[in-house]
Formats: C-alpha cells, structure tokens, sequence
C-alpha cells in the first residue's frame, strides 16, 4: 500500500467513530439498546474476520464496517451503565475503560507476534481478532433477545442538548484528549525513532504508555463518582498529559521510560474521565445516551485532526520539532475544557415524549 493508503487505513476508523456515533440514540429507541449492541458485535465480527482475506479493497469496507459496529456501541454503553447501574457506576465505568484500553492495547501488542506464531501472515493475524469478537456476540445474545424494545422508548427526543454549554465542554474535553490520545499511538514511535532510538526499543515505549493506561482506567472513575466535582482530575490529568508528551519529544532520553509511564497515566485518566464526565453530567439514561453521541460523534472529527496535522507538519518541516507546538496548543484547550466539564452541574437538556397522551 502506499503511504497515503496507509494513512487512510488508519485514519478511516476515527472517521466512522465520529460520523455514525451520533446516530447511536436513534438506532437505540428504534431498535432498544440491547438489540443494536448485538448487531453492532455482528458488524464488529463481520468486518474483522473480512480484513482477513487480504483483499486490500474489501479491506477498507471491512475496516468501515468493524468502525461503524464500535461508534454505535461505544455511545450506548455509556447510556445502559447508566440506565441499568446507576448505584454501581463508579465500577461499572472503570471496568469498561478498562477493558477498552485492554483491548486497544493487546491489539496493537500481540498482532505482530501473533503473524510470527500462525505462520499465516499479516491476513491470519487480523481474522484472529475475530475470535473474541464471536465471543462476545454469544455472550450478548441472551440478553438482547430477551429484551424487547420499550414503546416509551422510541417516542422520547431530549432537546437543547447542543444549546448547552456544558453539553460542548464535555464534548471538547473528549475530543482534544482523543486527538492527543491517536497523535500518540500514531506518531511516539516515529518520533523517538528520529531522536534517535532504535523502532524496537521505541515501540516497546509506546506499548508501556497504553498498558500503565489499564490502572489509572480502573481508578479514575471511582475517584471521580467519590467527590464533589472533578476539575481537579480533569485540569491535572490534561496539565501531566502535555507535561509527559513534551518529555517523550524533547526531555532526556534517559528518562523515557518514565517519560512513559507518566504519559500512560496521564492518558488513561483523560480518556476515563472523558467517559465518565459523559455519564455524571447527564440525569438520566435518555440524555446520557444524546450527550455520548454528541460528545463522541464531534469529539472523534476532532481527534481525526490531531494525527493528520502531526504528519502535515512533519511533511512541512522535515522534523517533528514543530507538533510540540501543536500539542501545547491542544493541551491548553484541554486544560480550558477540563475547568468547565468538571463541574457539579449537570447538563440543562429536557426529555418529551412524542407520543399522543391521548391515545
């Protein structure tokens, strides 16, 4: 594939998070929220094991296909934790961020070895992600055929959500830590690879960063749930995460694996936060689910602009000296939306129902 391909292999998935998010409420009151969860493992299944036939062609709409699966699923998660448990929502959030860091980060860890142990390639070791997905499917489908969609359900629209301040803060907080968050996982390793370390030892970096990112997932929500108002965590956790970065491109590589370590922290606790801002700002599951589309759906075009940027400026430039700036500048907007998404205050949005009281 050529180098533009690539980027846009890469770049499509972040795309499909922010453009199918925001129909994820619809779909929900359509079809309920358990059965659009399954059919978002069914696409998310399908479209893996595609990736595996090696068809480069048939591998872009297989890419678009697991995408749309997660943006969907990724929005209604957050509207059934806080539907189905509202009195155990600080566990809840830090073992689905959790297990989504998990995840991201044994993808991006085990694939390559995985090549070298089937034997098959690079086609054997996408398709084998499938597995866990077809696990997951079985494990959903119970409970989704069980459910049937609540009348009430499809008749509910909550307006004023984007005439909301708050609403975009939340939003933006999402958006910029994501937009830090792939900038990361996309360009650490070419970086260090230009200060000078070797592609092995720098991408061991990076797989450090995103694993000390399942602690702090874990924790931060239940710190969060635990006090008053989170501008603290929000502020603090942006403020190390462009403190971290910076040492990654410009400090002592002698120090880089605490460089490391502290960014991986930093990021897990943004993007824990982000989701759990989502479902603490909202007052009940109907607006948790709108608000998780909006903050997903903008906050995902948003982040599809970090990477991007980073490698127009190191086409620009010839060095990566440049994306610092960059990265300061979206760390200090972070650190903004952090001050106004981490207040006690919930976001001013009203649930109607549509439905003729009459009939």
């Amino acid at each position: 594939m050529s180098a533009a391909a690539a980027s846009a292999l890469t770049t499509l998935p972040i795309v499909c998070l922010g453009l199918f998010a925001m129909s994820a409420p619809w779909l929900g009151r359509r079809l309920g929220m358990e059965r659009t969860l399954l059919a978002c493992m069914a696409a998310i299944t399908a479209g893996t094991a595609l990736r595996g036939l090696g068809h480069v062609p048939l591998l872009f709409v297989a890419t678009a296909l697991a995408g749309i699966g997660i943006a969907i699923s990724n929005v209604l998660l957050s509207a059934l934790i806080k539907r189905e448990f509202s009195q155990h929502g600080a566990a809840m959030m830090g073992g689905y961020t959790m297990a989504v860091c998990g995840g991201a980060a044994a993808g991006a860890g085990l694939t390559v070895p995985l090549e070298h142990v089937l034997g098959r390639g690079w086609t054997g070791a996408l398709a084998i992600w499938a597995v866990p997905a077809i696990v997951g499917l079985a494990l959903w489908a119970p409970q989704a055929w069980s459910r049937r969609p609540v009348a009430r359900d499809s008749s509910i629209v909550v307006r004023g959500l984007w005439r909301d301040p708050l609403a975009w803060q939340v939003t933006l907080y999402m958006g910029l830590q994501s937009a830090l968050a792939y900038s990361v996982m996309g360009w650490l390793a070419p970086i260090l690879r230009e200060r000078g370390l070797s592609a092995e030892t720098a991408g061991f970096v990076v797989s450090v960063s995103v694993l000390t990112q399942l602690a702090t997932c874990l924790v931060i929500p239940g710190m969060a749930m635990r006090r008053r108002h989170q501008v603290g965590l929000a502020v603090g956790s942006a403020v190390l995460t462009i403190a971290a970065v910076l040492a990654c491109m410009f400090g002592a590589l002698g120090g880089i694996w605490v460089w490391a370590v502290a960014l991986g922290i930093a990021q897990g606790s943004t993007f824990a936060l982000a989701l759990t801002l989502i479902v603490m700002r909202s007052p009940n599951a109907d607006v948790a689910a709108r608000l998780s589309g909006m903050a997903q759906g903008v906050g995902y075009l948003i982040a599809a602009g970090g990477p991007l940027l980073v490698g127009l400026l190191h086409a620009s430039t010839g060095s990566f000296a440049a994306s610092g700036w960059l990265f300061g500048a979206i760390g200090f907007a972070l650190v903004l939306a952090g001050f106004g998404a981490g207040r006690a205050r919930l976001v001013s949005a009203t649930r109607e129902s549509t439905r003729n009281p009459t009939n």
